[in-house]
């Protein structure tokens, strides 16, 4: 039925990869946008473990929390200027030339960091690699979507987010790769000009997107793609629907502008679920996990660097599967109901988190005078005076020691080297000190006190990132690359992914100074909160669009009704929404 649903029998993740030798090409055309994906992810990914060596490096890093932060948020703020121009350049110069763009900002971005002799340097190359991320993080999945069939549109374009998953899991296993290697973090920084040039090539060689080519008037062109990507049974349906919507909109005298976007009912309906989808994905935490994995181990109580990166890749992994288990049901279960059950896990992950950061800051190892005085007197922290009543030495733990300063000295956790958990020594942070309690056997504390709950708090990252990837993760990029009208597809889809960025910055921004102020356990409680206000939205104003041709999405926003109840089969509820409208609802 021409604009209908397609129904699903669950095959369709079969037929997905049926296609690797049935039509070849429409997984050429998905792969290769795809990369964008890749890139998207290894950038923002690889900073969590350079970050650890940039601050061995460069000691004003070390030392200044907002200069770490600057160095993670600036490829953010570049996002946000890139997701901003992606929208106009991809309407104005097509999806296959923004994707050429991006990659070229990608390589210079990785060549200016991997040469970089100062912090400053490394901001600038932040700012390139961010305006690179930000136009594909909006560009590839969109033309992905349009390249895509109908049927098996939310698989490929879930496709995007296994990459930028899987991205995300390469940079933290080059991470690890390098960390004996002289120049650790250039060479973690550097490599993502290598798939940059790879995509260049292979998109040189690849058409542009045919819903494009044909709102440019080029219909020959549009029509040639869309027989290669269609079957002969369905390509006549889906030239003629895009003939259609092409024409409707050329009918509009409307011009494109914000206050057109609000005064259109279907795209204001449209912008607040992919606008709140993207900014919900942020605010619940998701990029701070990946952005701050290996030091929210560390807070966790592990010392070592090469262990906290290690045990990230556990939990890289673990997004990168979900992003698979994503590709399986995302056709077969539902937008909506994917986002809910992702949700529900998120909220139960985040408690786990609240509560055992709680217990690990409560439970800290004591500091021991007679541990302290085992070291030079110069190298004890300036705060601790075990000798003065008013300094309160006696009740001093690792939490305590960690958050002391004096001027511009910081103070470190010496463990006992009978064992991490007994009293220790509260001394003077720096790489003399650490030298020297690892010279007798112990392990050094900056970021985090041991703990007999570490594994606890691993066991909550891998729940969270278990339940957030194939839902969270990936449905608010499918959701953003087929709910708009093709007329406003590409500023929509800039807007959004421009929130998307806004949110992320203002949670990268500020996760490490709300730990330091607040504490781990009561942040992760804010995130928990902000999970359930992302329920609550998913439930009122997310429409389900499984199985829509792109063209009839516009038609099911307009007569858009609330549906909470996303479990129940589309025929159901369309039946009830027809009874609704003869009662005159």
């Amino acid at each position: 039925m021409e604009g209908g649903a397609h129904e699903f029998d669950g095959s369709t993740f079969k037929e997905c990869f049926s296609l690797s030798w049935r039509n070849p090409y429409v997984l050429r055309l998905a792969f290769s946008a795809g990369i964008g994906g890749l890139l998207f992810g290894y950038d923002t990914g690889v900073i969590s473990g350079a970050l650890l060596y940039i601050r061995d490096d460069f000691v004003s890093v070390d030392r200044n929390t907002w200069l770490q932060e600057m160095i993670v948020s600036m490829a953010v703020a570049g996002a946000i200027i890139g997701a901003a121009i992606g929208g106009w350049t991809t309407d104005r110069f097509g999806r296959r030339a923004s994707i050429l763009v991006a990659d070229s900002l990608f390589f210079a971005g990785a060549a200016v960091m991997a040469s970089a002799t100062r912090p400053a340097q490394l901001v600038v190359g932040r700012v390139f690699v961010g305006l690179g991320v930000g136009m594909a993080s909006m560009t590839s999945p969109l033309y992905i979507s349009e390249a895509s069939p109908a049927r098996i549109r939310g698989a490929l374009v879930s496709t995007n987010g296994f990459l930028i998953t899987g991205g995300q899991f390469l940079a933290y296993l080059i991470n690890l790769a390098f960390t004996k290697a002289p120049g650790t973090w250039r060479w973690m920084l550097g490599v993502a000009a290598l798939p940059a040039v790879v995509q260049f090539g292979l998109m040189l060689a690849l058409p542009e997107s045919p819903r494009w080519l044909y709102r440019q008037g080029r219909a020959e062109e549009a029509e040639a793609i869309l027989r290669r990507i269609y079957s002969a049974e369905e390509v006549e349906r889906e030239i003629e629907e895009l003939k259609e919507s092409v024409a409707a909109e050329r009918g509009s005298s409307e011009k494109l502008s914000l206050v057109a976007l609000v005064r259109t009912a279907t795209v204001r309906r449209g912008l607040v679920a992919g606008v709140g989808l993207q900014v919900f994905q942020q605010l619940v935490g998701i990029n701070t996990v990946m952005y701050y994995s290996p030091t929210i181990v560390q807070l966790a109580g592990f010392a070592s660097n090469q262990t906290a990166l290690a045990l990230s890749l556990v939990t890289s992994g673990l997004n990168a599967l979900g992003s698979v288990v994503s590709i399986y049901f995302i056709d077969r279960t539902g937008r909506r109901k994917l986002l809910v059950i992702s949700l529900v896990g998120v909220i139960l992950s985040l408690g786990v988190l609240t509560a055992v950061f709680h217990e690990t800051a409560s439970h800290s190892p004591a500091v021991s005078a007679t541990e302290t005085a085992r070291f030079d007197a110069s190298l004890t922290c300036p705060s601790y005076r075990p000798s003065s009543p008013a300094s309160g030495g006696a009740s001093w733990d690792c939490t305590r020691c960690l958050k002391a300063a004096a001027g511009s000295s910081e103070c470190g956790f010496c463990a006992s080297g009978a064992g991490r958990l007994l009293p220790g020594a509260c001394l003077v942070s720096n790489n003399t000190v650490r030298d020297a309690c690892h010279g007798e056997g112990r392990l050094w504390y900056t970021r985090g006190c041991p703990s007999r709950y570490g594994w606890l708090a691993l066991l909550g990252l891998a729940l969270y990132i278990i339940f957030f990837s194939p839902g969270m993760g990936t449905v608010p990029w499918i959701v953003n690359s087929e709910i708009y009208p093709l007329r406003y597809r590409g500023v929509c889809g800039g807007a959004a992914a421009t929130a998307n960025w806004v949110s992320n910055l203002a949670v990268a921004q500020s996760f490490l100074s709300l730990t330091e102020a607040i504490g781990t356990s009561w942040t992760f409680l804010i995130f928990g909160g902000l999970s359930v206000a992302a329920l609550a939205f998913v439930l009122v104003c997310v429409p389900e669009t499984k199985g829509l041709p792109i063209e009839e999405v516009e038609k099911m926003l307009e007569r858009r009704e609330l549906r909470l109840r996303f479990w129940a089969p589309r025929h159901t509820q369309d039946n009830g929404k027809e009874s609704g409208k003869n009662a005159g609802v």
